[in-house]
């Protein structure tokens, strides 16, 4: 006798079965892609060696951070960072996509594109060097900020662009610190009000980094003259390099470049000479300290030098300490 209930029964059971394993199926496809996006993220421990110990660079979802006062050559040094992504792995670089957002709007675009231009401009290699710039810079993503809110909105904007571009890398950030002084205005007598702006970005970029693994460098303004570390001046140089922002982004940085400018020796100001010529000659130096992401205790740090010049940065010499 054909029973109505119990066939019903059997074909609802069957197709909550097939939309179970059709589910499953779907999260595991899901999975498999965000995997394989993850796997194909480039690593930049080897973007700059000369700026850190030896082995000693950025890992998969750590951030950098270039601590000094103004001039003191931070955002060359971004600059220096994103020539090197962007341009072809047959030209020394590394051939990765990069964000650079500007906070401060100081990025010379003409400056980059000079120095672009520059390294580059071999059509043996590259073929035409219009050619050549456009690809290096069809790797280059530039969004400005003007307050804390928008930069928390380009954050979440950028985790869309993540999840699309497995070749995105790097993200560059100049600078952290632009918005504190606003932020405490409008955060009035509130400690807590201050900060919680740039306390949810460094929250949802913490998220960024363990879900796409970027590497990120961030400039942040020095409110007072960094001391550079030395055996005489450790307790004042500790407290000249101590960050003033909040606690969610301290705890997500896990190298600091401390930047500072050599004053010109009185042969070169003797010497005279135009300002092109000058600011050939300005000499600045890095200490990089390198701590655990899950402690602030230092495990090594590294000094050297650059000038810059038309073509960039370029390095003058290592002193590992």
């Amino acid at each position: 006798m054909y029973d109505h209930a119990a066939y019903t029964r059997k074909r609802a059971a069957e197709d909550s079965g097939t939309v179970y394993l059709l589910e499953q199926c779907v999260m595991l496809c899901v999975s498999l892609q965000l995997f394989a996006r993850l796997e194909a993220r480039r690593c930049l421990k080897d973007i700059e060696p000369r700026l850190f110990p030896e082995d000693g660079g950025p890992d998969h979802g750590e951030v950098v951070e270039l601590f000094g006062l103004e001039g003191t050559g931070k955002t060359e040094l971004l600059y220096h960072l994103l020539c090197r992504c962007v341009l072809p792995e047959a030209a020394g670089g590394l051939e990765v996509d990069v964000v650079f957002v500007d906070t401060d709007y100081s990025l010379d675009m003409l400056r980059l594109v000079s120095i672009l231009d520059t390294l580059s401009s071999s059509p043996s290699l590259f073929g035409p060097a219009e050619v050549a710039l456009r690809s290096c810079l069809s790797r280059l993503l530039v969004v400005q900020c003007s307050s804390s809110s928008q930069l928390l909105l380009t954050l979440h904007f950028l985790e869309t662009t993540l999840s699309s571009r497995p070749t995105l890398a790097l993200l560059l950030i100049d600078s952290i610190s632009a918005f504190y002084w606003l932020d405490r205005c409008e955060g009035g007598t509130s400690f807590t009000k201050q900060e919680e702006k740039l306390g949810r970005c460094a929250e949802l970029l913490g998220r960024l980094l363990r879900d796409y693994r970027i590497t990120v460098f961030a400039t942040c303004h020095a409110i007072r003259r960094p001391v550079l570390p030395s055996s005489s001046s450790s307790s004042s140089s500790s407290e000249s390099e101590r960050s003033y922002l909040c606690r969610p982004w301290q705890r997500l940085v896990t190298h600091r470049l401390l930047c500072s400018r050599q004053e010109p020796g009185n042969d070169i100001a003797a010497a005279g000479g135009d300002g092109q010529e000058q600011r050939r000659r300005q000499v600045f130096t890095i200490h990089c300290s390198s701590s655990s992401s899950s402690s602030s205790r230092v495990k090594a740090s590294w000094s050297s030098s650059f000038c810059v010049t038309d073509a960039g940065v370029e390095f003058l010499s290592d002193t590992h300490q």
